[in-house]
């Protein structure tokens, strides 16, 4: 298997692009953090760590620095996979890098327009342009992939407004991005499927609260904290759908990490089964606290 996930520096792209080498990829780990230069989140993690992760699982990680706003930089990128293999099995767009730049509740006359269109064009452009030079490496064999990442999926999405304009705008778009990409794919076999994680326990999230992944539960916020999950969660989840033969059947579906866990029989790394989306939704949502531990 050929993969290649777009924003694979940290988090959820971390999380997809080492599961994928638990199931023995090939993993081209992209983004714009490497050990030289970081990217503007100005964070540690680096694609090169994620390719080392990649293959201390299993498989072959190759980091593969670029920029998915610079068009040439993901030719580049194509041309490059293409010259090493001939094509791409599965495509996962996960670039985001836009954490610092949406305020919470904040109405469009108050949010800072530039960094509101900032936001969206690291979260859309660059996954059209990843699609623009990459799908077609992805159609050269029959029964391809692509994965869009989001946060929510597009039914809970579709009812609830997601923070601020900006922010709902872009994982609203990404949700049918994964559903344009099923239609254009069907021709040559392929799928496309959104994605989105729970409540993660990514890197920034654990600096973000104070805690470490040993001491997680420690952390004094929200209670849906405490049916959080690794970014290993989804990516299980992602790897399962990347080998199964049956895979069409989620073309254009957008679907959590609990209902690929539920279908594939997968847990986290601790074994448990978290199940965020529901607790949202069946408990949270009716100002309730208690009956978490039943939901992971």
């Amino acid at each position: 298997m050929i993969a290649l996930v777009a924003g694979a520096t940290r988090g959820t792209g971390r999380g997809i692009a080492v599961a994928l080498g638990e199931a023995g990829a090939t993993v081209y780990c992209a983004g714009r953090s490497t050990r030289e230069r970081r990217s503007e989140m100005d964070r540690p993690e680096t694609i090169e760590e994620t390719a080392e992760l990649v293959t201390a699982a299993g498989g072959t990680g190759i980091p593969a620095p670029c920029d998915f706003l610079d068009p040439a930089q993901v030719e580049a990128l194509a041309t490059r996979v293409e010259g090493a293999h001939g094509r791409l099995d599965v495509l996962v767009n996960d670039v985001w890098g836009a954490d610092g730049l949406w305020e919470w509740d904040t109405p469009v006359w108050k949010h800072d327009m530039d960094k509101g269109l900032r936001l969206l064009r690291l979260a859309i452009d660059t996954h059209l342009i990843s699609a623009r030079h990459l799908l077609p490496l992805v159609i050269k064999e029959k029964g391809g992939l692509v994965v869009e990442v989001t946060d929510g999926t597009w039914s809970f999405n579709e009812t609830r407004y997601r923070e601020n304009v900006y922010y709902d705008l872009a994982k609203m778009s990404v949700n049918r991005l994964a559903f344009a990409w099923s239609n254009e794919l069907r021709p040559h076999g392929g799928t496309g499927v959104a994605v989105t994680p729970g409540f993660l326990r990514s890197e920034a999230m654990l600096d973000n609260f104070g805690v470490t992944e040993d001491n997680w539960r420690e952390a004094k916020v929200d209670i849906a904290w405490m049916v959080s999950e690794t970014p290993l969660y989804v990516g299980r989840g992602v790897a399962a759908l990347a080998q199964d033969p049956d895979r069409q059947r989620w073309s254009g579906r957008s679907v959590s990490s609990e209902e690929l866990a539920v279908a594939y029989g997968l847990t986290d790394v601790d074994g448990s089964r978290p199940r965020v989306w529901s607790f949202i939704t069946e408990v949270r949502e009716k100002d309730g606290e208690t009956g978490w531990e039943s939901y992971r």
